[in-house]
C-alpha cells in the first residue's frame, strides 16, 4: 500500500517566541531534524514532503531534509488548514497520507511504521491523549476543502482507529521554550 508523509513545518511559532523553533537546539541538531530523520528511516515511503512558511528560507538553509522534499506555504498565517491544503496538493495524486508535526521530535521511525497498516482515519495516542501521526486515505482527502482556518484535520477523522503510541515515543511537541527545555532535560 503506498504512504506518503507530510510534515507539517509552516506555523510562526508565536508561543515560542522571536526565533524560529524547528531551529532550535535539541541534541546538538534542530528541532525539525528530529522528526525528518525518523521519517527519512523508513524506507517504505514513498515521498516524504515538508511543509515550510514563516522563515522558510532561514529554515532550508539551516536543515538536513535527507530525501525530504519541500513546499512552501504561501498563505501558511491563515492556519494549519492552509498549509495541510498546500502539502496535500503538492502530494496529488496521493491517495494515502501519513501527517506528522515538524515541532515533534520525540517521533520516532517505530511509531511512522506503526501506521503504514493502519486503517485510513487513524490517529496516534500517548496514554490516551490525542496526537501524531494521523492517516488520511481518499474519503478525507476529499473533504480536505472543507477546512478553514487554524484547524487540521481532526473533524475528519472522528470515529477512526486510536492507535496506542506511548510505547514508543511521548508525543511531546515544542510549543514554547519550557517544552523545549523539558525535553533537554528528559531525552536520553
Amino acid at each position: 500500500m503506498r504512504s506518503d508523509a507530510l510534515i507539517l513545518a509552516a506555523g510562526g511559532s508565536t508561543r515560542f517566541g522571536p526565533a524560529p523553533k524547528l531551529l532550535a537546539d535539541l541534541g546538538g541538531r534542530p528541532v525539525l531534524e528530529h522528526i525528518l530523520d525518523a521519517a527519512c528511516a523508513v524506507d517504505e515511503l514513498d515521498r516524504i514532503l515538508v511543509v515550510l512558511g514563516a522563515d522558510a528560507e532561514l529554515v532550508r538553509r539551516n536543515v538536513r531534509f535527507g530525501r525530504a522534499e519541500t513546499v512552501v506555504c504561501g498563505n501558511w498565517s491563515d492556519g494549519v488548514s492552509a498549509s495541510l491544503r498546500c502539502g496535500l496538493s503538492a502530494l496529488e495524486p496521493s491517495s494515502r497520507v501519513i501527517v506528522l508535526l515538524g515541532d515533534d521530535p520525540t517521533l520516532t521511525a517505530s511509531v511512522i511504521r506503526r501506521f503504514l497498516r493502519a486503517p485510513d482515519g487513524a490517529r496516534a495516542t500517548y496514554r490516551g491523549r490525542p496526537g501524531h501521526p494521523v492517516v488520511l486515505g481518499a474519503a478525507q482527502l476529499a473533504r480536505i476543502a472543507e477546512l478553514n482556518g487554524d484547524v487540521g484535520a481532526r473533524g475528519l477523522i472522528v470515529g477512526g482507529q486510536l492507535i496506542e503510541c506511548g510505547d514508543l515515543a511521548s508525543g511531546a511537541d515544542v510549543d514554547t521554550p519550557a517544552d523545549l527545555e523539558e525535553l533537554r532535560r528528559t531525552r536520553p
